[in-house]
């Protein structure tokens, strides 16, 4: 019976170990791990890239109020023999020429039924609605390396109260042999004393396994492998006081709704860039040529000019008109996206909210237990010393005890988990909200060294 009282300490010490108290040696704690998996991840520097891809959108869309110049050359063999009368004479000419020539056109568009000007607007919607696609990345990054932390403290902490129930299943099954040797028990209980070793054997064989699957994750998502890790705790500092702040919050902070509101914009401004090929285009083209020996009675020309052209579109077809009426119902379909997307916002926020509510709620219900079935342990372990309880009741305690810190360590896992949770529903799941200690990337940066980038082949980075 001493073993049994020694199983308390050993599963508490375990469970404040991993969970619950400072650890001796902490090489690592969860807001490292936070950062670590915000700088390092490859699927969220993948997203960062194709941020900076769609930058490239504004430029390209402003180069519709640029001029458009080309350089045109040319040179080659010539042999020329003309025969012909002028004045009542008659005349012949025949020479080898080398003509040559040079040239240069300009071309601007000066109207064009504002389609620049939409595709501009348009291409900048289309860049902030990626950023808030990066921000969706960020938190789901963010959320995860948060909850394979607690899942690594959890399973750590699971691992260790098996262990400890083994070892103290085991003197159990020692001193129960040793009392049957004596006459004390019978062969049922010792065949008892067994199985519940044997059970308590796969039960640490599944938590090792669990903890083995996580580690791996845990490498995948946070990149190295986990080690002394610190106790997490909730971030409920930074939540709303309600849940009713928090889904006012979250509808105008979440970035699925942001990345949505940007898509009516978008859509809108498709509209008017088809409707805009209605409209008269005006351009102006200015060229200047100079050539030699171009015939054989030339031997140098220089030609300029400039000309105004105005095109009316009357009939093509039917397929502008079939265009707007497409990139209406396409803005009609993002309206709907967008009630749907605040929609399930709205109860991912009330599911998440609960959820932690729950979690504050079970973690009390927890401790209760675990103090309650440590007292319930002594109790039938004094009674089985007086011969008023079998040793099957004491193992029946013992494993519920047992049952007990697990059910702790679980419910202290999905009480941090759920206030993370509740941040990234809202919204609000980032670097700079927790202070993390770390660079932010900021995705204007890049977008305003290519913004009025006119020239030039090599990105801001020198590749």
């Amino acid at each position: 019976m001493n073993g049994v009282k020694r199983l308390s300490g050993l599963m508490t010490a375990g469970v404040v170990l991993a969970c619950l108290g400072p650890a001796p040696v902490l090489a690592e704690t969860i807001e490292a791990a936070l950062i670590r998996a915000y700088q390092t991840n490859p699927q969220l520097n993948a997203q960062r890239a194709s941020v900076r891809s769609t930058d490239e959108s504004v430029p390209q869309a402003l180069s519709g109020y640029r001029p458009k110049v080309s350089v045109t050359a040319s040179g080659g063999y010539q042999y020329t023999d003309v025969a012909g009368v002028q004045l009542g004479n008659r005349y012949q000419l025949n020479g080898t020429q080398v003509p040559r020539s040079v040239g240069i056109t300009a071309t601007q568009t000066l109207f064009n039924g504002n389609q620049t000007a939409n595709r501009t607007r348009a291409a900048e919607g289309q860049v902030s609605s990626a950023r808030e696609g990066l921000r969706v990345l960020e938190q789901s990054v963010l959320l995860s390396a948060a909850t394979i932390y607690m899942d690594y403290l959890r399973d750590a902490a699971t691992v260790e109260v098996q262990k400890s129930n083994v070892r103290v299943l085991d003197q159990t099954l020692k001193q129960t042999n040793d009392r049957f040797n004596v006459g004390e028990v019978t062969r049922t209980d010792v065949a008892q004393s067994q199985a519940q070793l044997a059970a308590g054997n796969t039960q640490l064989l599944t938590a090792e396994s669990n903890l083995t699957t996580t580690r791996a994750n845990y490498r995948r998502i946070i990149g190295s492998e986990p080690t002394g890790l610190a106790p997490g705790s909730p971030v409920d500092r930074f939540l709303p006081a309600t849940l009713a702040k928090a889904v006012e919050l979250g509808m105008v902070e979440n970035p699925n709704v942001t990345s949505a509101m940007y898509g009516v914009d978008v859509n809108y401004l498709n509209v008017k860039i088809n409707e805009g090929a209605l409209f008269p285009t005006v351009t102006l083209q200015a060229n200047a040529q100079q050539s030699w020996e171009s015939s054989i009675t030339t031997s140098k020309q220089f030609v300029a000019g400039a000309t105004a052209q105005v095109s009316i579109p009357i009939y093509q077809g039917g397929s502008e008109y079939s265009l707007i009426r497409q990139s209406k119902e396409s803005l009609a379909q993002q309206r709907l996206y967008l009630e749907q997307v605040r929609d399930q916002t709205r109860a991912t926020i009330v599911q998440a909210w609960g959820q932690l509510e729950a979690g504050r709620a079970q973690v009390a219900s927890a401790q209760s237990q675990v103090k309650a079935s440590e007292i319930a342990l002594n109790g039938v372990r004094e009674e089985a010393r007086a011969g008023q309880r079998t040793t099957l009741d004491v193992l029946n305690a013992q494993q519920a005890l047992v049952n007990a810190r697990v059910s702790l360590v679980t419910a202290q896992h999905d009480r941090v988990v759920a206030s993370y949770s509740v941040l990234s529903a809202i919204g609000r799941l980032a670097p700079q909200v927790l202070g993390l200690k770390t660079d932010v990337y900021d995705p204007s940066v890049h977008y305003h060294q290519v913004r009025d980038s006119w020239v030039g082949v090599r990105t801001p980075d020198g590749r």
